[in-house]
């Protein structure tokens, strides 16, 4: 699906700010460290996933404190909804998980990468 012009200037900018957890992420995820490419900061829709792997149909959500706040946890459930109709399944690790177990973050990534082992 093709992603509207701002999407794709937001999916840019962001690129440029990545979190912490995201940037230690990216560092195990680039050049198919896991068995699957991803691209970071990928626009589908008028969404922004933290990162994509098309040939395993999984977004990886980076969930820092902002997720908890009122009306998030709504916005992020229809997001997702919207994203299996595509059918693109959602993987949520908590930040604070990715920079205190970042190779636990890594391993449940690689596990979800291929759902029937």
């Amino acid at each position: 699906m093709e992603a509207p012009k701002a999407t794709r200037t937001r999916a840019r900018d962001l690129r440029r700010r990545m979190s912490l957890p995201e940037v230690l992420l990216w560092r195990g995820l680039r050049r198919g460290a896991l068995g699957g490419h991803f691209r970071r900061q990928h626009p589908v829709g008028v969404y922004v996933l933290d990162f994509y792997c098309d040939r395993a149909k999984l977004a990886v959500e980076i969930d820092g404190q902002t997720h908890s706040l009122l009306g998030a946890p709504e916005r992020d459930a229809k997001r997702d909804a919207w994203l299996e109709t595509q059918g693109i399944r959602t993987l949520r690790l908590p930040a604070m998980y990715v920079l205190k177990n970042l190779n636990d973050a890594l391993e449940t990534i690689r596990a979800a990468l291929d759902p029937h082992p």
